[in-house]
């Protein structure tokens, strides 16, 4: 007897695949990120070290490098939290940041200009890797251990929030937008061994598509993602929208009552993706037409467009887009039974495989970006930013309340749904980096930034330094609100804070205080 030639490209493609998996599960089992926290300690995870602080520059990117302290300190100020209460990470180090990133990309760190890129800080190019090690990219590895270590509490606790993290830019391969490291994915992978979790849903409501993780679940059923995004901003990542689950478009000038609409209605159709059973019904049916003499049996349910067969034959759901007959009809001119039949079979299997997507989540991962901000703390910049764009404006526009609001929602269709959650409170981060981006490259990005900067210090802008942004008053209390137009407004740190005390008061979480209480 003959025996098929075996393929030895495909044969070594699947051994090195295998090595590479036992490597990735190795690396995680080993890993000190997880570990006990009393229970004296609450959910919430931050270190100082989230904060980053090099010589004034971090002041050069509208990213606020200093709101992860300010919130702990407005929540201690306000009661909600006692410091002891906190739990602090660990930082993530090169084998852990292995599991995700390949070597290449981790030694692409050593050089500051490719860090200045990802962080789009252009004067750090000038820097010292070593300082930049130490001063960037040391909070960011913190934030990382954080991110981890949250899945681990939430799966324990039922929910925890990373103070920092959601850098939902940044790839196994590729860095970028303030995202140096691929926390999300790595949290992820590191539920998927160490939690023995299998299904994963990402909640990314950050103004801007987190292309990161995107990329990396790209061909990952085992991770459902609902991005909410503007798709006018950075990143504008094509490829990486496609790997979208539920994609929810979010156009500049947004109101409150409009984005949260939007989210009610993307979160009922996420509940929706999540069916009360988990077994499959062994359905059989004969198909029609004179020129179809095969019986045809399938031992799955069919799952088409928006069509259910839940216990019985009898028991469907309306019948939307796809239905039995139509599934035969479409192919009623073809006198070829065995494509038919190939045809068909094909079509189910594709149905049986949505079926499977069709999960309950054992983990929520929530990322909850506050550059949603109508007016955020670089609000007063888009009237000058648009005499050098051809859009009205860059972000939406959501109240304080509309983000406090938008957690809770998200929060509550968690604990409806009995799903440990955790938050990340991801990016603050506005669209001037396209000014810039295109030259990032040598002296003439130098040369484009500094005069851009320049010009941002107009007075006619009403803005006479970068200073106006002080994140402390005399007292080195974090200051609540900031200078707006003559105005004034909260503080991102303030209404992140604001929002977490909101989910004490309502029960959603419990952080030990007074709040969580009453």
């Amino acid at each position: 007897m003959s025996t098929a030639p075996v393929n030895p490209a495909s044969v070594s493609s699947s051994t090195s695949a295998s090595d590479a998996e036992t490597l990735r599960r190795g690396r995680i089992l080993s890993s000190k990120l997880y570990f006990d926290v009393p229970l004296t300690k609450v959910p919430i995870i931050y270190s100082s070290s989230y904060d980053i602080a090099f010589l004034g520059m971090e002041k050069l990117h509208p990213f606020d490098s200093s709101k992860w302290g300010r919130i702990c300190q407005f929540l201690i100020l306000d009661g909600a939290l006692e410091k002891n209460h906190i739990v602090e990470p660990l930082e993530a180090s090169k084998d852990d940041l292995l599991v995700v990133h390949s070597e290449s990309y981790l030694n692409s760190l050593k050089t500051s200009l490719n860090v200045a890129v990802i962080i789009e800080v252009p004067p750090v190019a000038l820097l010292p890797n070593c300082l930049v090690q130490r001063k960037v990219l040391f909070p960011f590895r913190k934030q990382v251990g954080g991110t981890i270590l949250a899945a681990k509490l939430a799966k324990e606790r039922g929910w925890a929030i990373n103070v920092g993290g959601g850098f939902h830019h940044c790839s196994a391969g590729k860095g970028g937008g303030f995202c140096a490291y691929a926390d999300i994915s790595l949290c992820i992978h590191y539920a998927f061994i160490r939690l023995n979790i299998s299904r994963v849903m990402i909640i990314d409501l950050d103004a801007h598509q987190g292309n990161g993780h995107e990329m990396d679940f790209s061909n990952d059923r085992r991770v459902y993602i609902l991005d909410m995004y503007n798709p006018g901003i950075y990143p504008s990542d094509f490829e990486a929208r496609r790997y979208i689950d539920q994609k929810v478009e979010v156009v500049s000038g947004t109101t409150t009552n409009e984005y949260l609409t939007k989210l009610d209605e993307a979160l009922k159709i996420a509940m929706h993706i999540m069916p009360g059973w988990n077994t499959f019904y062994l359905y059989s049916w004969n198909t029609l037409g004179h020129c179809f003499s095969f019986y045809l049996r399938v031992g799955w349910t069919i799952v088409a467009g928006l069509v259910y067969i839940r216990q019985s034959s009898s028991s469907s759901c309306s019948k939307v887009h796809k239905t039995r007959d139509s599934l035969v009809m479409e192919h009623q001119n073809s006198h070829n039974h065995n494509y038919l039949c190939q045809v068909i079979l094909m079509r189910l299997k594709m149905s049986h495989e949505v079926a499977g997507r069709m999960f309950d989540p054992e983990l929520v991962v929530y990322n909850a970006g506050t550059d949603i901000l109508d007016g955020d703390p670089l609000g007063r910049l888009k009237h000058r930013l648009n005499e050098y764009s051809k859009g009205s404006s860059f972000l939406v526009q959501i109240s304080p309340e509309g983000v406090t609001s938008r957690d809770e929602k998200v929060f509550r269709f968690a604990r409806e749904k009995k799903i440990p959650l955790i938050m990340l409170t991801s990016g603050l981060i506005l669209q001037w980096r396209n000014l810039y981006v295109p030259c990032a490259a040598g002296r003439g990005a130098l040369y484009c930034y500094v005069l851009f900067v320049k010009q941002l210090s107009n007075a006619s802008m009403g803005i006479e330094s970068f200073s106006d942004y002080s994140c402390y008053d005399s007292h080195s209390n974090p200051v609540q609100t900031i200078r707006k137009n003559g105005g004034y407004m909260k503080s991102s740190a303030k209404v992140i804070a604001d929002s977490i005390v909101n989910l004490s008061r309502k029960c959603l979480i419990d952080t030990g205080s007074s709040h969580s209480r009453g």
